[in-house]
């Protein structure tokens, strides 16, 4: 789908492209190209992020309020767009796209006057403590606990799942500081870790599928931190929560990045063939799965766009976010699918360190093909983290059909 840009859209978009061409170099785009997973190596990550920041577009979903450029949500879904087909990294959006904006609504003025400046300037890296290795999808369940003493808290338990952990150096959690009785949602605060290297913090490297070094499994042993971290009222942290989990599930534009994936699926058509000879693009049975998954990206984005809206005009998404969760991970997954098979018996050969930035192992085969088996594999996660579908359904069916 093209939109219809007025005069100031096309204006705006030109000045983006503009500036992708001045700034998104080609050894950034290269080593973003042979990424995998769901977000670039930190190193690169931050390049463009720091490049992001000096022109005041690191926080461009934010409003003026915030210390953002404020613009509309014509203008985000341009940037975001245009990044996406130009190759540029795709950055942690765990500060400016989720702690940003729960702090501007449930943060103190002293905890917005520190925090949102340097979210702004890719000064910090987060991580999120959601996940336990008994409260994945019944997040309410988790059983880190947060002991009061004094003017601190003293932290004990675990989270897993934790991506990027062993590069952030803050990260936000969920902790129990209630009792046991009553709803388990009770009882939940939600509290900001300013060093990932205090003492009593330990990390373990969880190794994915793809065979990339994401995940983390992050321990608590006695880890104080001032009670000034609090977001929110004690004891009320699920309120906190679900707010950030509505910006995860709903705030991401997924189409722009899948629309990327899915011309890169097109120019591998293009030069592969089929058994008879002809271009792949050119089979009927590959172009109608293509045709197949460019109306399901249609209807995904104004689904999307729609969702966005109502961002913009200070609405929360609310629960219909997880239609944009539910369908963007599973059209990420389809893409995926579809590009293993494009590549052929190219996705075969599985040689990880060719696609460490700085790497001299060479990919035996096309480059197309390097990192078609990897983005596959990693897919698969798509519908599980931030929400299983399962759990997307259920919050569907009960909260928007009344079921």
């Amino acid at each position: 789908m093209e939109l219809e840009l007025s005069s100031e859209h096309e204006a705006f978009r030109e000045e983006v492209r503009t500036f992708l061409d001045e700034n998104l170099t080609e050894d950034l785009r290269n080593r973003s190209s042979i990424q995998a997973s769901i977000r670039t190596d930190p190193e690169t990550a931050g390049a463009w992020a720091r490049i992001l920041g000096a022109k005041g577009w690191l926080v461009y979903n934010w409003p003026v309020s915030m210390g953002g450029p404020g613009w509309d949500i014509v203008k985000r879904y341009i940037f975001e767009y245009e990044c996406s087909i130009a190759g540029a990294p795709i950055i942690n959006s765990m500060g400016y796209r989720m702690v940003g904006p729960l702090i501007d609504k449930y943060g103190t003025q002293e905890q917005k006057d520190f925090y949102l400046p340097r979210i702004a300037m890719h000064e910090d890296s987060w991580c999120q403590g959601y996940s336990e290795p008994g409260a994945g999808s019944d997040l309410a369940s988790l059983q880190t606990r947060a002991t009061s003493d004094g003017d601190d808290y003293i932290i004990n338990g675990t989270k897993i799942w934790t991506t990027g952990a062993h590069y952030a150096n803050r990260c936000f959690c969920l902790v129990r500081t209630g009792g046991t009785g009553g709803k388990k949602q009770e009882g939940i605060s939600f509290v900001l870790i300013d060093d990932m290297e205090a003492p009593g913090i330990s990390i373990r490297p969880i190794l994915t599928i793809s065979g990339d070094h994401e995940l983390n499994q992050v321990f608590f042993d006695d880890v104080r931190i001032p009670k000034s971290n609090r977001v929110g009222p004690e004891n009320d942290g699920w309120t906190v929560a679900k707010y950030l989990l509505e910006f995860e599930r709903g705030g991401i534009a997924y189409t722009p990045t899948l629309k990327a994936g899915l011309e890169n699926v097109k120019a591998i058509a293009k030069v592969e063939t089929t058994g008879t000879g002809e271009r792949l693009i050119d089979d009927p049975v590959f172009a109608q799965r293509l045709s197949n998954l460019e109306i399901g990206l249609m209807a995904a984005e104004f689904t999307e766009l729609r969702q966005m809206s109502a961002l913009s005009q200070g609405q929360n998404p609310g629960a219909k976010s997880s239609i944009v969760k539910l369908k963007g991970s599973e059209l990420l997954q389809e893409i995926g699918e579809l590009r293993m098979e494009a590549v052929g018996f190219y996705a075969l050969p599985y040689v990880t360190e060719s696609r460490n930035p700085g790497s001299n192992v060479a990919f035996p085969g096309p480059e197309r093909a390097r990192t078609a088996t990897a983005k596959y594999m990693n897919g698969r996660a798509a519908t599980i983290y931030a929400g299983s579908s399962e759990v997307q359904r259920t919050i569907l069916a009960k909260q928007v059909l009344a079921l």
